[in-house]
């Protein structure tokens, strides 16, 4: 067992980084947790370049319930960005629904906690949002704000950190 985390910004190439620390490997769950991209064409065209990539053997399982994670064998997370912002829609988040903000601190813990004690190797792809501009939108603060306390607790507990800048990993730990 060991948890590695790659962050890294927007296209840079972290999920191929995160991809090649499981190359050879057969027993790979994909656990993919971007919802659908319904009528976007491009986000359809981003979902399609990734399934291409991976290897037939490796099985996909379309989620963002945390017991996905508890399971043998190895175990890739692309990505904890697109999972806290379903865990987000699943709160009632964005809309400041009454008890959202307790239901996503669950929500979030439930996930840390399944990293944390996880049997499989997981590799966990997310987006490091914290160096760019400050959003102008409080639901945009809301969510870099809860994607890097994520990031931190997840790194927190990982054997393995990596940052990706224009596909040039760099091992933090």
């Amino acid at each position: 067992m060991s948890r590695i985390l790659v962050l890294g910004g927007s296209r840079s190439g972290k999920s191929v980084h995160a991809e090649s620390l499981l190359a050879g490997r057969t027993d790979v769950t994909y656990l993919a947790t971007s919802r659908s991209a319904g009528e976007d064409a491009e986000w359809a065209a981003r979902i399609a370049a990734h399934r291409a990539r991976r290897p037939s053997s490796w099985t996909t399982v379309e989620t963002t319930d945390p017991s996905a994670l508890l399971r043998e064998g190895a175990v890739l997370v692309d990505s904890v960005t697109t999972w806290v912002a379903a865990l987000m829609d699943d709160a009632g988040s964005w809309s400041d629904e009454p008890g959202a903000g307790d239901r996503l601190t669950a929500r979030c813990d439930a996930l840390v906690e399944a990293w944390a004690t996880t049997p499989a190797h997981v590799v966990a792809v997310s987006d490091e949002v914290g160096l760019g501009v400050i959003p102008e939108t409080r639901s945009g603060r809301q969510f870099r704000d809860v994607l890097g306390a994520v990031n931190q607790r997840l790194a927190g507990s990982a054997d393995e950190v990596w940052f990706v800048v224009a596909g040039l990993p760099q091992r933090l730990r």
